[in-house]
């Protein structure tokens, strides 16, 4: 619940258009959501083949998609 209000927060802080907060903002979404991107396509390309890291992109989408 926290991750929420915490994208909640930050997505405000992008629609105040404060340059001091604005592009930071803009910046930590951004990041948030090329990670996602990455780890999808990371589990979609190695997620089977018995790894350890197999379960953490799994993990690591199940709390980037919470933010």
């Amino acid at each position: 619940m926290a991750k929420n209000e915490l994208t909640g927060i930050v997505k405000q802080f992008v629609e105040s258009g404060w340059d001091v907060i604005d592009a930071p903002a803009k910046a930590w979404l951004a990041a948030t959501s090329d990670l996602v991107a990455a780890a999808e396509k990371a589990d979609v390309e190695c997620g089977s083949c018995g790894c350890e890291m197999d379960p953490l992109y799994k993990s690591a989408l199940n709390m980037l998609k919470e933010l």
